[in-house]
């Protein structure tokens, strides 16, 4: 299932995954759970929602996630 999405975390992604990745990954997810690319005028706000919650739990999981043997920028030491 949401086989094209794309991984956001380090190492796959080197940059910090933006706002509009997070974003559209989450509109992805919701466009294949639910089964609508656009849903109609009486499922919008459930649907917009849905993606509201989803990118929020994304952006929380990214930040907690400690990718082993990862280097961090600030713990990289000058020269």
């Amino acid at each position: 299932m949401c086989r094209s999405i794309k991984t956001l975390r380090p190492p796959a992604m080197p940059e910090e995954a933006t706002e509009d990745d997070i974003r559209a990954a989450a509109l992805q997810y919701v466009r294949k759970v639910s089964g609508f690319r656009a849903p109609a005028a009486h499922n919008k706000e459930v649907f917009e929602r849905a993606v509201d919650e989803i990118a929020e739990a994304t952006r929380e999981l990214l930040a907690g996630l400690e990718v082993r043997g990862a280097v961090k920028a600030a713990a990289k030491s000058p020269g």
